[in-house]
């Protein structure tokens, strides 16, 4: 499996609003942390955020989040 392109070292913490957000799991997007389609012909696909009210959310920047979009502090541990 490929590895995914290291975005940033620390999650980005946003306001996000009702809505559906995709959200770049390849690292490649220029619109970070949200899918701009850098991933199309990789392995790489983009995962689907239904926000139902609004909230403060922290994504992976890392892109190795166990906890999928959102950060899990797995940051720490990379070289």
């Amino acid at each position: 499996m490929a590895e995914p392109k290291i975005a940033d070292t620390k999650p980005n913490v946003v306001e996000l609003e009702p809505g559906t957000y995709w959200w770049c799991s390849c690292g490649l997007s220029q619109n970070q942390p949200y899918c701009d389609g850098s991933h199309k012909g990789s392995e790489f696909s983009p995962v689907k955020i239904v926000q139902e009210e609004n909230k403060h959310v922290a994504f992976c920047m890392c892109k190795h989040s166990a906890n999928g979009a959102f950060c899990d502090g797995a940051h720490k541990s990379l070289d």
